[in-house]
């Protein structure tokens, strides 16, 4: 069960995070300030904190320098503003995502899940999924089909992953840039489609990848 720290001025804010990402099985730790999020930080190893940005006295990037002064915890920085600079800002100065408010349940864990995957943090008691013809061996990020083992770059193996974990959901090229390659990628959306189009290949048997036109992609075990 993973630490998270959520950290919010607003009381309403912090118990509705903590309702979302304790119904999924985290453990929620809460501070209204950068002053009380340092005192459980020294106290509390933490997998993950969530971070908003406009706080009385030290604002959220405050707060982010100080951490990474000590910690290089993951954290997401949480705001009403969408603007680029302080997306760019937060990412300079350690932030590994930033979400803006309001969000969705389904949005906040999906972007602490690939979070978690890139920086190591997000592990699983299952050591081998099994979907259709397709066996992941985890422990030792291998993939076979029908019993074959195919060889996938990192990109593929975790875009493969994250199509199972969303199962039968319509996903946009913009969320899988976003999750898999990481909120500050520059390339292009074509880049998604290039390792869809190998992954597709080296997967080699049924239409594991569909293309849901107007939105993006799909993954669904095709019936034998």
């Amino acid at each position: 069960m993973l630490n998270i720290l959520i950290i919010d001025d607003e009381a309403d804010m912090r118990h509705l995070i903590e309702m979302y990402l304790g119904n999924s099985g985290f453990t929620c730790f809460s501070a209204e300030s950068g002053f009380e999020a340092y005192g459980i930080l020294e106290n509390n190893v933490m997998d993950l904190v969530i971070l908003d940005i406009m706080m009385p006295g030290e604002d959220g990037f405050e707060v982010c320098s100080r951490i990474r002064e000590k910690s290089n915890v993951p954290i997401i920085f949480l705001s009403a503003k969408g603007e680029e600079w302080d997306k760019v800002k937060a990412l300079q100065l350690g932030g590994d995502d930033y979400i803006v408010k309001p969000f969705s349940p389904g949005e906040l864990i999906a972007r602490m899940n690939a979070v978690l995957r890139r920086t190591g943090g997000l592990k699983s008691d299952m050591d081998s999924i099994q979907v259709g013809k397709i066996t992941i061996d985890k422990k030792a990020r291998k993939v076979s089909v029908a019993g074959k083992q195919v060889t996938l770059t990192l990109k593929e193996y975790e875009l493969l992953l994250f199509f199972i974990e969303h199962k039968n959901q319509a996903l946009s090229r913009e969320q899988l840039l976003e999750y898999i390659w990481g909120i500050d990628y520059t390339g292009s959306l074509r880049t998604v489609d290039t390792h869809i189009k190998t992954l597709r290949m080296k997967l080699g048997v049924g239409d594991y990848i569909q293309t849901v036109w107007g939105v993006g992609y799909k993954f669904e075990v095709p019936s034998e």
